[in-house]
């Protein structure tokens, strides 16, 4: 499954947010999280720290929704989506299992899943990840609690940041890939 199968439950939620609701983007999204993690379950595949983290985010966030009621606007429902993202990826390096990591499994050799090159490629990865998320989240506060910053700076903002750990994600690991033919395969591959 690729990063951005598992950030879909995150597309899902901004688009249905934005056309019908919090809550139908909460519902949908945590939906769309349980609907993974079967399809996970049903593959064999090994559960991944962004699906389990977008799965209980997005359940704690409807349960929330569904019992407090609050008044979410655009910029505080992101907020809190964001910022539980950017949590989710910060743990993830935390406990040493960078969340890019279990991806990156998915396409390279299991005899390169131990080295050092491989590990810290996706450190830096998931580091630029947690950049973007970061970047967001910060959009998000900015136009919730500063009423100059329109919302429209906030989403372009979250998707510039979006846009660019996409980016940076294929830019290095090509990169690494480059280094490591050039030197013969050396120190592991990507």
């Amino acid at each position: 499954m690729s990063i951005l199968l598992g950030l879909s439950p995150f597309i899902v939620f901004i688009v249905l947010m934005r056309l019908v609701s919090p809550l139908a983007g909460l519902a949908a999204a945590f939906a769309l999280s349980v609907l993974l993690g079967i399809r996970q379950w049903r593959r064999g595949e090994s559960v991944k720290v962004l699906e389990v983290g977008s799965l209980a985010l997005f359940g704690v966030l409807l349960l929330y929704t569904l019992i407090a009621a609050p008044e979410w606007t655009v910029a505080t429902v992101r907020l809190a989506v964001d910022g539980g993202l950017l949590v989710v990826v910060l743990i993830s390096l935390a406990i040493a299992m960078p969340f890019t990591l279990q991806y990156a499994r998915e396409s390279v050799p299991k005899e390169f899943w131990t080295a050092p090159l491989f590990i810290a490629t996706n450190r830096r990865i998931t580091a630029a990840w947690a950049a973007a998320f970061a970047v967001m989240t910060a959009a998000d506060a900015a136009a919730h609690y500063v009423e100059a910053i329109p919302v429209w700076i906030d989403i372009a903002a979250s998707i510039a940041a979006f846009v660019g750990a996409v980016w940076f994600t294929r830019w290095y690991a090509a990169l690494v890939r480059r280094r490591v033919r050039d030197a013969g395969g050396a120190g592991g591959a990507l």
